[in-house]
Order: C-alpha cells, then sequence, then structure tokens
C-alpha cells in the first residue's frame, strides 16, 4: 500500500501494519498517517479480517513520536488544521475492530498517544514509553492529556508529562498504561497468540465489545448500561450468538461466521 506503512494478512484473520521509517525511529509524518488512514478505510470492510496488530519496523522503535522537522515553520492555525484532518488517533480508537499495539522499542509523544488509542497494548520490557513534549515546550496534542489519566490515574499522567521522563515497558505495565509486558524475544508471539484469540471470536460481538467499553468513558452508568443491554439484546438475532450457545451446549468449538 504504501512504502513506510506495510500492510499483511497474517492467518487470513490478522491484519499487522508496520510503520516502515526505522532510519526515523518510526516517527509519524503526513505520509504515515495517509497511509494508516488508508489501510483502516480498506481494513474496515474487509470481512475476513478481525483483528489489527500495529507496530513499528526494526527492533529499536514502535513509534518515536511525530516527525519534529514538521514543526519547525508550521504556524498555529496550519497546525490545528493538520492534526484535525490527520487524526490517525480517532480512527483507531472509532475502528470498528479491535486494535493491538505491539511496543517494540520506543513509544514517545506521539508513538504513546497512538498506542493510548488502541484497544490493547503488549510491550516488550526493553522499550522506553513517555510524553517527552513538555521538553519542547509544548504538551501533548494527540489525546494524550486525555487518554493517559484514563489509563494511569492522574498523578501518573501529571508525572509524565509534565517531567518528560521515559518509563520501561514494565514500569508501564506496573501502572496500567500497557496490559503486559514481555521479554523482546517473546513479544510477537504474544501478541500474535492474543490476536488470534480474539479473532476467533464473532465479529458482531467483538465490535459490540469495544463499543460499550469505549461508551463507558463517555456515558454516566445508567446511560452506559441501556446502551450495553441494547447490544446484548440485539445480538440474539445474529446467526453467530446461535453457533455459540450450540457449540457450548454441545461441547465442541464454535465457528463463527459473522452473521
Amino acid at each position: 500500500m504504501s512504502d513506510v506503512l506495510l500492510v499483511e494478512k497474517l492467518d487470513g484473520r490478522i491484519a499487522r501494519l508496520t510503520i516502515n521509517r526505522p532510519d526515523k525511529l518510526n516517527a509519524l509524518n503526513g505520509a504515515v498517517r495517509a497511509a494508516v488512514f488508508a489501510a483502516l478505510e480498506d481494513l474496515a470492510t474487509d470481512d475476513d479480517v478481525r483483528v489489527v496488530v500495529i507496530t513499528g519496523a526494526g527492533d529499536k522503535s514502535f513509534i518515536a513520536g511525530a516527525d519534529i522537522s514538521e514543526f519547525k515553520d508550521a504556524r498555529p492555525v496550519e497546525q490545528y488544521r493538520s492534526m484535525v484532518e490527520g487524526n490517525i488517533y480517532g480512527a483507531i480508537e472509532s475502528f470498528s475492530k479491535p486494535v493491538i499495539a505491539m511496543i517494540n522499542g520506543f513509544c514517545l509523544g506521539g508513538g504513546c498517544e497512538l498506542a493510548m488509542a488502541c484497544d490493547m497494548r503488549v510491550a516488550s520490557t526493553r522499550a522506553k514509553i513517555g510524553q517527552p513534549e513538555i521538553n519542547l515546550g509544548l504538551i501533548p496534542g494527540a489525546g494524550g492529556t486525555q487518554r493517559l489519566p484514563r489509563l494511569v490515574g492522574e498523578g501518573w499522567a501529571m508525572r509524565l508529562i509534565t517531567s518528560g521522563e521515559l518509563i520501561s515497558g514494565e514500569k508501564a505495565a506496573e501502572i496500567g498504561l500497557v496490559e503486559a509486558a514481555v521479554d523482546p524475544e517473546d513479544l510477537e508471539t504474544h501478541v500474535m497468540e492474543l490476536a488470534a484469540n480474539i479473532a476467533g471470536r464473532s465479529p458482531m460481538a467483538l465490535q459490540a465489545a469495544k463499543e460499550s467499553v469505549l461508551a463507558a468513558r463517555r456515558m454516566p452508568l445508567d446511560e452506559g448500561l441501556k446502551f450495553e443491554r441494547a447490544w446484548f439484546s440485539l445480538l440474539f438475532s445474529t446467526d453467530d450468538m446461535a453457533e455459540g450457545v450450540g457449540a457450548f451446549l454441545e461441547k465442541r468449538p464454535a465457528e463463527f461466521k459473522g452473521s
């Protein structure tokens, strides 16, 4: 699809997107953002793909943030417009299928924000993760001040954002920024096993699960419970629900078709 983004389909049901700028530590620029948008648009309508994994090329970096060279002469209005029009973070968060960040190295600034927009995060113990925008006289601008407190609490979010310090993958797991930290040599196996497990579930139930969990961020509890009940009840109209119940009662693996 693009030389800055590699798109692979693994075992049919898993798509892996690899940011491919290893010489720039996979920093995000306009070309990368456009390629990610295009890839997500294609994968959204690919019924074979049930899970997406995002990672970075090489073994040094997941995404080392935004390409700072694009900041040099940017004017405020131009910068604001580019962030609104190039909001891959919102595109990932609202994507209808589960997205896993496979954090294989530096995960900084916009890279950390992209990982937080994913539904799950697994890091190498060798990863270095943080929001160092404060070192440039800036703050996070792609969700860091909003998603980070929701994941790790206000205190840790304030510390990471105001100090610019970087933490290890193990520390990130300890505070809840990532769901797991594993040895570098085990990272791909761990993530792909997780992705394969999820990919074996009903696509419609996966979409319902993702939308319902995300609803908890923006809805009061009573509204969120109504939203959940509506999805739960709607799934009773699907062939996948009948297959899942039948397989359970017959003590056999379910074969979900997405209908």
